[in-house]
């Protein structure tokens, strides 16, 4: 597929979930069906369950993970040869890859918590995630660091930006996502002495 191709693909893919996470909104998830997002999202039923088997999946878009550059710049010990440093920079990447704005991160929070299901699934997807980078974090660091204190970082990695993305919706300077996670790093650090 090339590069247009891919580019027209995630288009369509923002396209439905936007429309999913806005029908989401108004109706809750069993407010509305299949072909209601289809007609929302100005495709067709098929095209629609070619991207997303669910409506869950539908809301909760496209998850591309992890770049395979950056983890095996990771795995390598860098960038910067920080792991604490390092594992944001991974993280921050997975961020970059979405249309994330200030509205979208209000709207997804407002119908993660007024919808428990998705929330479920948000937290199953986390939980995918966190074991994919734990082993990475182990890979890099060596047996000596433990399975346990991989799965303490990034639970203290999680807090962290889950307090960032609360600071930047309800930032009245409009300062970007990653100065917020590097604030709130910060303030971690410093409540650990590190």
């Amino acid at each position: 597929m090339g590069e247009s191709a891919n580019e027209a693909r995630r288009a369509t893919s923002r396209r439905i979930t936007r429309a999913a996470q806005q029908l989401t909104d108004e109706h809750g998830l069993d407010g509305f069906t299949m072909d209601d997002l289809a007609a929302a999202a100005d495709v067709s039923r098929r095209t629609l369950f070619n991207y997303f088997p669910s409506k869950i999946d539908a809301v909760l878009g496209e998850w591309e993970g992890l770049h395979r550059t950056d983890v095996a710049t990771f795995s390598q010990g860098g960038p910067t040869g920080n792991l604490v440093l390092d594992l944001r920079d991974l993280v921050v990447r997975l961020l970059d890859t979405h249309d994330i704005d200030r509205e979208t991160l209000a709207l997804n929070r407002r119908i993660l918590l007024a919808n428990p299901r998705l929330l479920s699934a948000v937290h199953q997807r986390h939980e995918s995630i966190s074991a994919e980078v734990v082993a990475h974090i182990v890979t890099r660091e060596g047996k000596a660091f433990n399975r346990d204190r991989a799965t303490v970082a990034i639970a203290l990695l999680a807090a962290v930006f889950h307090s960032a993305i609360e600071n930047y919706v309800e930032d009245p300077r409009n300062r970007s996502l990653p100065h917020h996670v590097d604030e709130s790093l910060r303030t971690a650090q410093a409540l650990l002495g590190a």
